[in-house]
């Protein structure tokens, strides 16, 4: 049996990556850019959609301050990782939406997907979604049209969320996923985006696919982090 399938396992591991985060956030070095972005988004409070790659995910709870943005949950696969990750990003303010793709069977598949839509759209009413367009088993940095879904059918903004680390744990994972290290430098890079007005959904994925490539590879170049 894999380590993550055993309930108190997966616990313990958890709580050590939430608070081993919660660490390297407070030690990291931040440069931010275009946060104004974010400012605007925080300050008007309601939905917002808050989108990064997938190998972000261990960086992605410094992009949100709990005590001036809007409550955020993130879509986060039924896979036994995903809940893993789960359990730890709670532990840091973010409550997960349960649902995945990724489900062998098909009809798991099509109710668990239909069930977090419904959800994240709920959520979308009141507060911040985090959603990784690669996830949960890649390709890695190509978008599903999951995301673009979601911003046609609630009307949210889109922040797209590059961050970066260095130096870095690099995970021999099929994401390469960044974990942070403390006292290292980090960046946070924003840009914002909203659904256009009739535009197809694919096309829409198209375009938006560079600009989350973008932020990435700028919050890279500040740190220094290679691209993987």
């Amino acid at each position: 049996m894999r380590p993550l399938r055993i309930p108190w396992v997966q616990a313990a591991l958890a709580w050590v990556l939430a608070e081993w985060m919660r660490l390297c956030f407070a030690t990291i070095r931040w440069t931010y850019e275009n946060e104004g972005l974010a400012q605007e988004i925080w300050a008007r409070g309601g939905g917002v959609l808050c989108v990064f790659w997938h190998s972000r995910i261990g960086l992605s709870p410094a992009c949100w301050p709990l005590d001036r943005a809007q409550p955020a949950k993130a879509l986060i696969s039924l896979s036994p990782d995903g809940q893993f990750i789960a359990k730890a990003v709670a532990r840091l303010g973010f409550p997960a939406i349960r649902g995945s793709s990724s489900n062998k069977d098909k009809a798991d598949r099509a109710k668990g997907g239909s069930q977090a839509l419904r959800d994240g759209l709920r959520q979308l009413k009141v507060g911040a979604l985090a959603i990784t367009p690669d996830g949960p088993r890649g390709p890695v940095n190509v978008m599903a049209e999951g995301l673009p879904l979601l911003a046609k059918l609630s009307g949210a903004p889109v922040l797209f969320i590059g961050m970066s680390c260095n130096p870095a744990i690099r995970l021999g994972s099929w994401d390469r996923a960044v974990l942070p290290l403390p006292f290292a430098r980090g960046a946070i890079v924003w840009d914002m985006a909203e659904y256009p007005l009739g535009a197809d959904m694919a096309e829409v994925t198209a375009a938006w696919t560079p600009r989350l490539n973008a932020v990435e590879a700028r919050a890279d170049a500040i740190t220094g982090l290679e691209r993987a």
